[in-house]
């Protein structure tokens, strides 16, 4: 156990400032929230320090987190921060603990514990907040990595080349996979994985961990197309897992698609988010149809495998494509008539080069399949071209516009053909998370001296996201019916965000100790008042003095 400290003085609340003030921000929430998952004791009794040490692995990942949500800094700007915030004050800790050798020993000591961590925190949840784990929806994302790390230690995430989300294909990076409630979208499990992992193949890894988690209770599991795999869905079946996840290309083509009947198809009373403040006529129109898809296996002795389809044709989609197929029929055309212009001069002086600027353009602008083009030669030797677009495939491809498919193992009896797409449209809420995740969590291109510390610092940051959605969570319930909240926006009403909540957070300030006085709080201002009520959280209460 860590040598006890002397509890801080009790915080009073002050009207005048003094010259000598400290950030405090949302610390008081965030311990709070600390305290309420026993986030400390859980990582101390899965990995206890020496009994000398002054503060405990716990206290130290405590503080990481608290520094993701007040003011992310690097691990080396981590000692900075605490000494200019109130850290002493409000976790008991000195500065000095938090330096760079401190914390790299702290990320070294729950790395290899990151599933256990991550489980026993999730479970707590569930249980101190009553969470509702019936459905929840699993996504992976990746983060981009400073560094060669060539030598990776075995056992944890290890950086390789892959697909960046965040468009630096010149950086490594790991990934994380993050699974969240279907309400409130509160993330209650995570882990990462290899930065050149595939996505289908952490499916039943993540399903066989959110059936621990959930208990005995059955559960749906929402994903993208890289949740449906024939191996997936056979290891759903027999597991007894629900899920939803849209069928890709391998299983239902465009051909497929193109066939589809939109006159056949039911109207579905669901706005989305995003249309919720236009008018009925310039909302996205959504319909759905009853059918099957076979996952054909890789062998022909393998038996066929039906999978209930619900077919979804959005209007929105379809004006999208039919967007994007313009735009890149344009471009290949800007780039068709500069071909032309350029036959038998210095970069098309024959037929081979031509042939070659045409697999080019039909690669890069994805219009091979409808491109039809003849190269010839003039008398004098000049390459010729003559080139058009097929109105038939054109046409094909049109008709598939809008339509793509959701896979599923629920009976219509349990869920129509419009719940099966209500239910998958809350995916949306995991990928918002990411959002959160590389936003306000200021998830950057990371740099630490081995994966190990990787895999533990993603730890540390989805812990964070965890108490900043449930933040988000507890202040949502406590003005409902109440959607908006006075002044959170720029003096305005607003629905309450993670963002806006700590952004209104931000300017707490604390007047530490003196000899002669107790460190005390200037008076909040009423927004931030409101808001520390609807949280129960008294910041005259630092959590080492409760």
């Amino acid at each position: 156990m860590p040598r006890s400290r002397p509890a801080p003085r009790p915080i009073r609340y002050a009207y005048a400032r003094p010259s000598r003030e400290k950030p405090l921000g949302a610390l008081p929430v965030v311990v709070s929230l600390c305290r309420q998952l026993d986030l400390a004791g859980i990582i101390d009794r899965l990995c206890p320090v020496r009994e000398v040490a002054l503060v405990s692995h716990g206290q130290v990942i405590e503080a990481l987190v608290a520094n993701r949500l007040t003011s992310p800094r690097p691990m080396v700007g981590v000692e900075k921060w605490a000494r200019e915030w109130a850290i002493t004050e409000v976790f008991g800790i000195e500065a000095d603990a938090l330096n760079d050798d401190r914390i790299g020993r702290a990320l070294d000591a729950i790395a290899p514990e990151q599933e256990r961590i991550a489980g026993t925190v999730g479970a707590h949840a569930i249980a101190r907040f009553g969470l509702e784990v019936s459905r929840l929806h699993w996504d992976m994302t990746s983060i981009s990595l400073y560094g060669a790390y060539e030598e990776p230690e075995p056992g944890f995430a290890r950086p390789r080349w892959g697909k960046p989300k965040d468009r630096r294909p010149d950086l490594k990076q790991v990934q994380t996979g993050l699974a969240v409630t279907a309400q409130e979208g509160v993330p209650l499990w995570h882990r990462a994985y290899d930065g050149g992992a595939g996505e289908v193949s952490q499916v039943v890894g993540t399903m066989q961990a959110l059936q621990e988690l959930a208990g005995q209770q059955q559960f749906l599991l929402v994903g993208d197309s890289k949740l449906i795999s024939r191996g997936n869905v056979i290891a759903m079946y027999q597991a007894g897992v629900q899920f939803i996840g849209p069928a890709g290309k391998s299983y239902l083509p465009a051909e497929r698609l193109s066939t589809l009947d939109r006159e056949a198809t039911m109207p579905v009373e669901y706005v989305a988010e995003r249309d919720l403040g236009k008018s009925v006529e310039q909302r996205g129109a959504y319909r759905v149809l009853e059918g099957e898809v076979i996952l054909a296996g890789k062998r022909a002795a393998d038996p066929e495998l039906r999978v209930r389809c619900v077919f979804v044709w959005s209007s929105a989609r379809a004006q999208a494509a039919a967007n994007n197929r313009a735009k890149k029929l344009e471009r290949a055309r800007g780039d068709l008539e500069r071909l032309e212009r350029g036959l038998g001069g210095r970069y098309y002086p024959n037929a081979a080069a031509v042939n070659e600027r045409l697999r080019v353009i039909g690669r890069q602008h994805k219009v091979a399949s409808s491109l039809r083009a003849e190269v010839g030669s003039s008398p004098q030797g000049k390459p010729t071209l003559s080139w058009h677009f097929d109105q038939d495939v054109l046409e094909s491809e049109t008709a598939s516009d809008g339509w793509y498919g959701l896979l599923t193992n629920l009976e219509p009896a349990q869920a129509d053909a419009t719940e099966v797409l209500v239910r998958y449209k809350g995916q949306e809420t995991v990928e918002r998370r990411y959002g959160n995740f590389k936003g306000p969590l200021a998830v950057a291109p990371l740099f630490l001296t081995s994966n190990r510390r990787i895999t533990a610092l993603v730890t540390v940051i989805c812990l964070a996201l965890l108490i900043f959605c449930l933040v988000e969570r507890g202040v949502r319930r406590a003005i409902a019916p109440e959607i908006t909240l006075d002044g959170l926006y720029y003096g305005k009403p607003a629905k309450p965000t993670g963002r806006l909540i700590f952004d209104a957070l931000a300017a707490l300030r604390l007047n530490p100790a003196s000899a002669d006085s107790p460190p005390t709080i200037p008076q909040p201002q009423p927004l931030q008042a409101r808001l520390l009520e609807l949280l129960d959280v008294d910041p005259t209460r630092p959590r080492w003095t409760s």
